[in-house]
């Protein structure tokens, strides 16, 4: 065993030793779409008197972080995004209306004099409070009162909580401890009111929160006259219920909010959804990796073996990677081990190919010296289309948001540990392999001394593809026209994310006509609500923006309807941030499609790079089209799809083109037509062996994925069939045309002999 074999063994032992023990160890963050639960994201926004800028926001989620421990979740998360954005994830809590209402209120106490009944005049006048001494505003009973200013708020309180006590009748009431000079306070404003008489509204002492009063209870007749309520508590009484003391005490305890926050976004997944999801996707994973190793243990036998036996290293170290990192994995993050998964099985099948050709051109020097050849020369068309995903990734991660930054972290996380996989790993086991005398004595037996069906089928037929390569790019416009004709005429079915609006699902006991739901959400103030249904007994109500009031309206009538209904989704979107997403995905895209391209030139030509985005852009727009014409949403979960079949578009391009840069390379007077031709039925068995393994992992995802993940799956089917085809028929054609329009002398120029000529005639 040579030095660079231990030390590569090494190195891969010590990698799954570390990622065995983080993955028994470290669990890994599920995303609330997988585990259930609900996620609301809150904007900070100016007010009159405050600035919504980075250190408001900091202090808006302290405040908050109290209100979340209070409400008492298990292993709640908040966090800030960004100057001005901070994300509240409650796993467990199903309805979000008590926790969005908790959190959203800016919760501004404050504790004033009432200076009496307030006349016609007054009422029709409600100044703000900080724009005057005085203010009106409608008691609890509803009679409008003067209430001079504020003599203590919020911040002078300490803590609050509610309590009952059934002895004195007063049934529920919050208790209030205040701090530092807010018992004082306390006791001058109850003291001075304690000094008018017996039913005088002047009496009483109005507590405002956030311009409403709750109470306006009358000091007690045992109160002295000036002396007030000393000792820094007191009790707050207003007829409540034991949840609307609760979350009295709730608000006051947490504290005011130093700017006003807005809702932009708010999702809830149910338990079951969440479980559900974990457990399709992971059959679909199991089986359609077992699948995949199957096939390829029976086009590369032995080999074949240990590249499945790397496959599951993989796993093992993309979890390892995901627990160790924090990162969050979500639905539309498992598109980003799917491509790397087959960028993993893809890297395998680059090296076997190419230990197959070296073989079979020089057999005398053996099975070692043909798989360290094929490493060596699938090296270059490895890295290249791993590097680039990884640019695709990194700029994912940076310029997008939300799921689609979720599956950069994923995508960059898989395609490191998948080249990890394939040129470490699977060259450790696949040397020791060809080392053995047993195995060298039966060549045959390792894959790589058989050059294949589908390599003999085209040494037989030698068919010239690029000799009607004009046919192959007319059917390629006609394939786009067709596909962005769809996108004209039935248009683009947004999803919430990138429009805004709330999009609610119900299981229901029963199905229920969607018609006959129209008319009941009509009937119940809601006319433009789209709904849909399936045969299954899942409902889908999309509407514009719903408060959490309305949403519970909604709740309602499906559930009158269908006599059972289980809300197993709610999303709501903010129509700024669904802008915001739009525009960041659509920059995130556009800048990926361009430094891919500036890579591909600068490693390439800059013919190549042009080809290969445009096959890209190709795929893309096929791809949007066939949804726009089967009339799917586009949303965060098809955008993660739309990516991952860019992916494979750019690996299955520099495949081809780092094959025709190798035969230039040696070969300065072959035609480039006859080249590219050659590069192409050189790599159409690796093409196909991973289009193939691709396809079992698809499949599984679409047969066993469930709903969430079927539009996902097929999307990938139907990229995989285009992007194929493309990197053959698009790509390379349209390389060919660019490069005999690079390399041709201008039209108008002539021969200097001719334009001799041309002057003596």
């Amino acid at each position: 065993m040579t030095r660079a074999i231990r030390v590569r063994a090494f190195f891969a032992l010590a990698v799954l030793a570390l990622s065995l023990y983080l993955t028994l160890t470290v669990p890994v963050r599920l995303g609330l779409d997988l585990r259930g639960g609900t996620q609301i994201v809150l904007e900070t926004r100016d007010s009159p008197t405050a600035k919504a800028d980075s250190e408001a926001t900091d202090r808006t989620l302290e405040v908050l972080r109290h209100r979340i421990d209070a409400l008492g979740v298990a292993e709640p998360s908040i966090a800030r995004s960004g100057e001005n954005r901070i994300i509240v994830e409650l796993p467990g809590i199903q309805d979000p209306r008590e926790a969005a209402d908790v959190l959203g209120r800016t919760a501004q106490l404050a504790f004033h004099p009432v200076l009496g009944i307030a006349d016609a005049d007054e009422t029709s006048r409600k100044p703000l409070p900080k724009q005057s001494a005085e203010l009106v505003l409608p008691d609890e009973s509803g009679q409008s009162v003067r209430l001079g200013p504020s003599a203590l708020t919020g911040a002078d309180v300490e803590s609050a909580e509610a309590r009952i006590d059934q002895q004195s009748g007063v049934g529920w009431y919050v208790g209030v401890n205040f701090k530092g000079a807010g018992g004082d306070a306390w006791a001058r404003l109850t003291g001075e009111a304690a000094c008018r008489p017996a039913g005088d509204p002047a009496r009483r002492v109005a507590i405002v929160l956030d311009d409403k009063v709750i109470s306006s209870p009358q000091v007690n007749s045992s109160v002295a006259c000036r002396t007030g309520i000393a000792g820094g508590s007191t009790q707050i009484t207003g007829s409540f219920s034991r949840d609307e003391a609760r979350e009295l005490g709730l608000l006051i305890n947490g504290g005011a909010l130093p700017v006003p926050v807005e809702t932009v976004e708010q999702r809830t997944v149910g338990p079951t959804l969440g479980a559900s999801a974990i457990e399709a996707s992971a059959r679909a994973a199991v089986i359609g990796t077992a699948l995949t190793s199957l096939f390829i243990i029976a086009v590369y036998r032995l080999l074949g073996a240990l590249a499945a036996v790397a496959l599951a290293c993989y796993g093992v170290i993309s979890y390892a990677a995901l627990a160790a990192l924090g990162a969050t994995l979500t639905l539309p993050g498992l598109a980003g081990f799917v491509l790397a998964i087959g960028m993993a099985v893809d890297a395998n099948v680059l090296v076997f190919e190419r230990a197959r050709e070296e073989y079979a051109a020089r057999q005398s020097k053996g099975l070692r010296a043909a798989l360290t050849a094929g490493f060596r020369n699938a090296f270059s068309a490895i890295a290249d289309s791993n590097i680039t995903t990884l640019i695709a990734a990194g700029l994912l991660f940076f310029l997008a948001s939300g799921p689609v930054r979720g599956f950069g972290v994923t995508l960059g996380i898989g395609v490191l540990a998948s080249m990890l996989s394939a040129l470490v790993i699977t060259r450790v086991l696949a040397d020791y392999a060809v080392a053995r005398r047993s195995v060298r004595r039966r060549p045959r037996l390792t894959g790589i001394a058989d050059t294949g069906k589908v390599r003999d089928w085209l040494v037989r037929r030698n068919p010239d593809l690029m000799r009607r390569r004009r046919t192959w790019l007319a059917a390629s416009a006609a394939a786009l026209v067709l596909a962005t004709s769809g996108i004209a005429l039935r248009g683009l079915d947004f999803g919430v994310e990138f429009t805004g609006g709330r999009l609610m699902e119900y299981s229901t006991s029963t199905p229920v006509d969607a018609d006959r739901a129209r008319d009941a959400l009509a009937d119940a103030g809601l006319p433009r609500a789209v709904v849909q249904t399936s045969g299954d007994g899942d409902l889908s109500v999309r509407t514009d923006q719903l408060s959490n009031a309305e949403a519970a309206k909604v709740d309602r009538t499906i559930g009158d309807l269908a006599g059972s209904a289980d809300k197993i989704r709610d999303e709501l979107i903010g129509p700024s941030l669904g802008d915001e997403l739009r525009r960041g995905a659509l920059i995130a895209l556009a800048s990926a499609l361009a430094a891919q391209l500036l890579y591909l030139a600068v490693r390439f030509r800059w013919t190549f790079g042009t080809s290969a985005v445009a096959a890209m852009a190709h795929d893309a727009l096929i791809l949007v089209g066939v949804f726009a014409w089967l009339g799917k949403p586009i949303d965060g979960v098809f955008l993660a799809a739309l990516l991952t079949v860019i992916g494979y578009s750019v690996n299955d391009s520099v495949v081809v083109f780092d094959r025709i840069r190798e035969l230039s390379a040696g070969d300065r007077k072959t035609p480039f037509s006859r080249l590219a031709n050659t590069a192409i039925l050189q790599t159409l068995p690796r093409t196909v062996n991973t289009g193939m393994g691709a396809v079992f992992i698809l499949s599984a995802l679409t047969l066993l994925g469930g709903d969430s993940l079927t539009d996902f799956a097929l999307a990938l089917l139907i990229g995989i069939v285009v992007g194929t085809y493309s990197s053959m028929f698009t790509a390379a054609p349209l390389a060919i045309e660019l490069q005999a329009r690079s390399t041709a002398p201008p039209p108008d120029v002539k021969p200097r002999s001719a334009q001799r000529g041309a002057a003596a005639i």
